[in-house]
């Protein structure tokens, strides 16, 4: 059953990225498009490289990081296969809901705790969205104006995305602070659910919904016990995310243009993760292609749009991907033979 979800999730992944393709190749003068990528910096180019492996790897350290308070058994390279794991599962699966289960399978089956696990990936994915969320509200307090007038059509789905993002994290804060009032509130939706026939009774629902607020509660407890630890993984997350943003600039860079200044580049890259971050398509594909080319298009000038595209959107997505998709094979190969 596992492997024919498994199937359609990379199947309808594939049909994505097929269209994405389609929507960001069609009617391009490819020779042009060529002749652009021929300028840029080699230099640019593997430091772009670097800076997307950052990104992931720096989840793993933080998980690294915080398991070894908890006594928890993996090295700080398994801690880094996980994040790449995630960042796999993540890109294929709609929402980015496939991650952290994988990531917490192949925790547990490296001897760690399911509560060490569990605690862990909670706070880190608390971190990473409460980062996300006040780097989108700063951006719409401070710099309002600029946002506005390069988002353009795009504005409402900025906003759509940084509401969806503030209502998950403010959803994660109610489970650990208020779990009696969350828990009571889940149950009484699932029996709701099940009155009305949407859903079928079963126990085991209910056991993974007590489980899941049982789990915060646990994060809470660590939270409070590890303050400094926990201060310093957010500043990491702040660190980590910028690297991403930082990304676009660097190919900037790397092409003989000027005029745009380093924080308006990272600021918009920034505005397309918070636009797209919650949609329900496997690694955002699409519609990140095509508010890329709306919002830089007034920054990457002189026809180095499209090559900017294929550049940042291959390097911090397409690339990951493949990277991530080489540690899943390498994982499971090394866990059958033995």
């Amino acid at each position: 059953m596992a492997d024919k979800k498994l199937r359609g999730q990379i199947l309808f992944f594939l049909l994505v990225m097929g269209l994405s393709f389609y929507t960001v190749f069609h009617g391009q003068d490819l020779e042009q498009i060529l002749a652009s990528l021929d300028k840029l910096s080699p230099a640019a180019f593997v430091a772009a490289v670097v800076t997307a492996l950052f990104f992931v790897s720096a989840e793993g350290i933080m998980i690294w990081y915080l398991l070894r308070d908890l006594h928890g058994a993996s090295s700080l390279l398994q801690c880094i296969s996980y994040s790449f794991i995630g960042f796999f599962y993540s890109g294929i699966t709609p929402s980015a809901t496939g991650g952290q289960p994988m990531q917490l399978y192949y925790m547990r089956k490296h001897h760690n705790g399911l509560s060490q696990s569990s605690v862990v990936l909670m706070t880190v994915a608390l971190l990473y969205k409460f980062v996300l969320v006040v780097i989108g509200i700063a951006m719409l307090l401070f710099w309002h104006g600029p946002l506005k007038r390069h988002l353009r059509g795009y504005y409402p789905l900025y906003l759509l995305g940084l509401s969806l993002n503030t209502v998950l994290v403010l959803a994660l804060l109610a489970v650990m602070l208020l779990p009696g009032i969350i828990r009571s509130i889940l149950l009484t939706l699932e029996k709701c659910l099940v009155k009305i026939r949407i859903l079928k009774p079963s126990a085991q629902r209910t056991e993974r919904i007590v489980r899941f607020v049982g789990g915060y509660q646990d994060a809470v407890r660590f939270l409070i016990d590890h303050k400094r630890k926990v201060l310093h993984v957010c500043l990491f997350t702040v660190v980590q995310r910028c690297s991403v943003f930082v990304l676009a600039w660097i190919v900037y860079c790397g092409f003989p243009l000027e005029g745009a200044d380093a924080l308006t580049v990272m600021l918009l890259q920034a505005s397309v993760y918070i636009a797209v971050d919650m949609l329900p398509l496997p690694g955002a594909q699409g519609i990140t292609e095509l508010m890329y080319r709306s919002i830089f298009a007034d920054i990457f000038t002189d026809g180095y749009l499209m090559p900017s595209l294929y550049v940042t959107r291959g390097i911090n997505f397409y690339f990951l991907l493949l990277v991530s998709l080489a540690v899943v094979v390498w994982n499971v190969v090394r866990d059958r033979r033995r």
